[in-house]
């Protein structure tokens, strides 16, 4: 059996942990929201259409918004205001 490095450091006390507020997709929400265009087409570089409408769907029903739609038609993700 081979040794192991290690070593051992004394703390006081574990760090709190910090959690992410909101989401990278806010952003995507918010310029939407304000603009005026009632359709716009998203691209994230490699990014799957239908992984962006997942992610898009969870943080409109995160943030109760009832002026956005998402959708994909033939692999472009789109949002619309109904």
């Amino acid at each position: 059996m081979s040794k192991v490095q290690y070593e051992l450091t004394p703390v006081t006390e574990k760090p709190l942990r910090k959690y992410r507020k909101g989401s990278k997709y806010d952003g995507i929400l918010d310029q939407f929201t304000e603009s005026k265009n009632p359709l716009v087409s998203i691209s994230i570089g490699d990014v799957d259409a239908n992984y962006i409408r997942t992610q898009l769907n969870k943080r409109i029903d995160k943030r109760k918004l009832t002026t956005v739609e998402v959708s994909v038609v033939n692999g472009v993700c789109y949002l619309e205001k109904p």
